[in-house]
């Protein structure tokens, strides 16, 4: 059986102007069509509003913050049990919580229209720093599914 996964972890290099792995990962994620230089000149021009904003702190170190605050550490994953399917609440683990964290900002800013791209992500990126927004909410209601659910953990271990 091949392997599950494609080796851009292994390939990802870190990005030209604040040698960062996570800012690579979140431009390769955002990009569309093969356009990697539109989706860093919105990423880019997106910490440059947020320097505006928060003169006192780097933009990246606001934007690292930021998908640490949305990465769940729990989700719900679907068990079925003797004809019942049950949400069993299990572990995130640390790839995971990433991909979701930045899955979840990006569902965010593309699900609002109605202004620039670069303005949309520096707004979900600020209010994921103060653990508000989109992203956050989603986080929210992901953890509160596993604590509703929290009954059934013990079917994440039997087969």
């Amino acid at each position: 059986m091949g392997k599950k996964f494609t080796a851009s972890a292994t390939q990802l290099k870190p990005d030209p102007r604040f040698n960062s792995l996570l800012a690579s990962k979140f431009v390769n994620c955002l990009m569309h069509d093969g356009k990697k230089s539109v989706a860093q000149n919105v990423f880019y021009d997106a910490l440059e509003r947020i320097k505006e904003r928060v003169p006192d702190v780097e933009p990246i170190e606001v934007f690292t913050q930021a998908v640490e605050n949305v990465k769940p550490s729990v989700e719900v994953r679907s068990k079925r049990v003797g004809g019942a399917t049950y949400q069993v609440p299990t572990p995130v683990s640390p790839k995971r919580q990433q991909t979701l964290a930045i899955r979840w900002i990006l569902a965010a800013i593309r699900g609002k229209k109605g202004r620039p791209m670069e303005v949309r992500l520096a707004d979900e990126i600020l209010s994921a720093h103060k653990r508000e927004g989109t992203a956050m909410t989603t986080r929210e209601n992901i953890h509160r599914m596993a604590e509703a659910n929290k009954a059934f953990a013990h079917f994440a271990f039997s087969r």
